[in-house]
């Protein structure tokens, strides 16, 4: 009975001091960061960091961006020129931290990627355009039915003219083309630029936009849409940027209009300068719209390119009777990355 006590005793005060042994804390000291930046203008920057007892370090890029490794080192490629603060925060395997921040100045130099110029007649260049077809509304009550013929999308005298006419085509009351780089070009980020002239008469809808490649994998709005301009003949010099994603989809998308004059008379350049971190709208240099990308959105990924005329719908409203034909001519596009 008495080795039985002293055996049960033993069992108790063993389990106890088992119980009370606590993990030690461990504290991430000596953290070191320095920035490569490259002399290229390409944007990229190669940091390394090192603490002693760290086993995986945070990276908040300045420009809204974080990045995060468990060797220390990291290479990131910045959109756009600027001086960032950066803050580097190493972690210890019990969580404890430690950070400092470093300036830096990065330069970026845009190369143009992609482009049409439209300097030879004829047909738009099959190795960069295809065609949507057909008419049916295209899910706005559209008038018109788009084709592929000369008469509706053409290039002449260094501009590709799209042109929406008066005539009864496929059940539908006008015609015209819409053109798209899907399956042929498409770009992830960059500056994509249009210098255009905007068709005239009420009811007309021109349109320079993107969709995300995968539309066909997950369908509107999910795939994201990037609208660089639009335009209702309604309202002559009003420009339309707009972004549509889930949540924000038809009319309740993100967007801003700007005025601007002789839309439909001359010639303006209409871009987007497109980021993880922002995407920024402009007319002839001027930006008036930018709105704050992130991760959670559709508009990480590549998009291709769209350029038509549409008539009517419920975006356009009704088209002026008296309407026969207008163009929008378009000079270039120019894509940069």
């Amino acid at each position: 009975m008495t080795i039985s006590l002293i055996t049960s005793l033993f069992v108790f005060l063993s389990c106890s001091k088992a119980g009370n042994t606590a993990t030690e804390t461990i504290y991430p000291t000596n953290l070191n960061v320095t920035a490569d930046v490259s002399t290229d203008n390409s944007g990229n920057v190669t940091f390394r960091a090192t603490a002693s007892n760290a086993v995986s370090y945070e990276f908040d890029l300045g420009n809204g961006m974080f990045r995060s490794t468990a060797s220390g080192e990291l290479t990131y490629r910045y959109p756009a020129s600027g001086n960032y603060t950066v803050k580097v925060t190493g972690k210890s395997a019990t969580g404890q931290t430690i950070s400092k921040s470093l300036p830096i100045s990065v330069n970026v130099v845009l190369a143009l990627v992609w482009s049409d110029e439209f300097n030879t007649d004829g047909a738009p260049d099959p190795a960069k355009w295809g065609y949507d077809l057909g008419g049916g509304g295209w899910g706005n009550n559209e008038l018109e039915y788009y084709t592929n013929r000369l008469e509706n999308a053409s290039v002449s005298n260094g501009t590709l003219k799209i042109t929406a006419k008066k005539e009864a085509f496929g059940g539908n009351a006008y015609t015209s083309a819409r053109l798209l780089t899907k399956n042929k070009f498409s770009t992830r980020y960059g500056k994509i630029e249009v210098k255009a002239k905007l068709p005239a008469g009420a009811g007309t809808w021109p349109a320079i936009w993107m969709l995300g490649n995968n539309i066909d994998a997950v369908g509107w709005p999910a795939c994201g849409e990037i609208d660089i301009m639009e335009h209702k003949g309604s309202d002559e010099n009003r420009i339309y940027s707009t972004l549509h994603h889930p949540g924000h989809s038809g009319g309740n998308g993100d967007g801003r209009t700007t005025v601007i004059q002789n839309a439909t008379t001359a010639f303006h350049v209409y871009a987007v300068e497109w980021s993880a971190a922002e995407i920024k709208f402009s007319v002839d240099g001027n930006a008036f719209y930018t709105f704050n990308n992130m991760s959670s959105l559709p508009f990480n990924q590549d998009f291709f390119i769209i350029l038509n005329v549409a008539m009517g719908g419920g975006f356009a409203g009704p088209v002026d009777p008296a309407f026969v034909s207008s163009s929008m001519e378009v000079d270039y596009v120019r894509v940069y990355n």
